[in-house]
């Protein structure tokens, strides 16, 4: 048999889905694992998101659908935007995909060229990397201060005659920090000067401590040449549903749509009828959620002080990202064989000496957790 493609053969696996691979094994066999290591809210999707999809489908909404989504979505969506987000967007600057991520590997597609750099902020999340090569570019890492994980002038060093796109994420998968306006401006500001598209995924916007979202797009001179991504599967517990969405201009969704035809066609047609429900019903559910997350936030940074571990802002999502002493992927095997606990070690995310805790757990899981951790420090 031939040799497969060198292309793929040179990805690695998802990190954060082997760790949590690894815990169900241990769990099947009889061990009591605590999975802190995935990015899922433990929480059910709220019951009238659910209720419109089996509506949808009790309707016989089960055949093809526009190709970039059912137009109720699409126009909820560019409504959302404009409003919440502050960037201008028509339904013709949308796109919804299978995921947020399924966005990402579009919008890659649709911008690089074969060798074209994407500039990746370390730490960053497992599959930017590879949504890149996949599409033919060069990932480029710039690691951000480790005190404030934060952008700064050495970006600069990064661009070359190659850049075509800078990657953001905030707030941050792993790290939870919220860039800041002035971050976003340096990172807008090199986009618009070296003629560059920004992608900026904007996942966990909902679940912010104490802190405000901005979104890039918003910026000035930024709204044609940003690649908004979102989706439901944080802010509504809607992991399983694989439903997103990207904002662009119409260039660049039209491009993605190319990709969207000639790959999943389009998401599934009675899901995207819970997406509507999602933007349109009362956001309450997203505010019970955000609300027990921080009470869960302020245990586990409480707790990781009490063990001596230092930890990176956690503004938002539901990570506490903490330093550790020695080989990160040593440390994660440790907690997870002697412990019983799965965590994700920041070499998986491109920054060694790190280990990524979700407190996306209940609070009696989580006392359990860090009792674990502690004994085995």
């Amino acid at each position: 048999m031939r040799p497969l493609s060198t292309k793929l053969a040179a990805i690695a696996p998802s990190a954060t889905i082997e760790i949590t691979e690894k815990a169900r094994r241990m769990q099947a066999a009889g061990t009591d694992v605590i999975s802190l290591s995935i990015g899922e809210p433990d929480f059910p999707t709220p019951a009238h998101i659910t209720e419109a999809c089996i509506d949808a489908l009790r309707r016989g909404e089960t055949h093809y659908a526009p190709g970039k989504g059912i137009p109720e979505l699409v126009k909820a969506v560019a409504e959302k935007i404009e409003q919440e987000n502050r960037i201008p967007c028509t339904a013709d600057q949308v796109i919804v995909g299978c995921g947020a991520k399924d966005s990402i590997y579009e919008a890659c597609e649709a911008v690089l060229s074969p060798g074209a750099e994407a500039i990746i902020l370390d730490p960053s999340w497992v599959s930017y990397e590879p949504c890149v090569q996949i599409a033919g570019g060069t990932a480029v890492h710039h690691p951000l201060n480790d005190e404030t994980f934060q952008v700064d002038d050495s970006l600069l060093e990064k661009v070359t005659n190659k850049t075509r796109m800078i990657i953001i994420n905030t707030p941050s998968n792993p790290s939870g920090a919220i860039l800041s306006r002035e971050s976003l401006q340096l990172v807008a500001d090199i986009c618009q000067d070296h003629d560059l598209i920004a992608l900026s995924d904007e996942i966990y916007e909902k679940l912010i401590y104490g802190k405000t979202h901005l979104s890039i797009g918003s910026f000035p001179g930024m709204e044609e040449r940003t690649i908004t991504v979102n989706g439901f599967s944080k802010a509504y517990a809607m992991t399983g549903w694989r439903l997103g969405y990207a904002v662009s201009s119409k260039e660049i969704i039209g491009y993605m749509n190319k990709v969207q035809q000639h790959t999943i066609s389009h998401p599934t047609t009675f899901a995207m009828y819970g997406g509507v429900a999602a933007l349109k019903d009362p956001q309450s559910c997203i505010e019970e959620m955000r609300a027990e997350f921080e009470k869960r936030r302020a245990f586990v940074l409480k707790k990781m002080e009490e063990m001596g571990l230092s930890y990176a802002p956690a503004d938002g999502a539901f990570y506490a990202y903490v330093k550790v002493e020695g080989n990160d992927a040593d440390v994660a095997n440790k907690w997870l064989e002697k412990g019983h606990v799965a965590v994700t070690h920041g070499s998986a995310f491109n920054h060694p000496g790190w280990i990524r805790v979700s407190y996306a757990a209940s609070m009696d899981r989580l006392e359990e957790a860090m009792r674990r951790i502690s004994a085995v420090l």
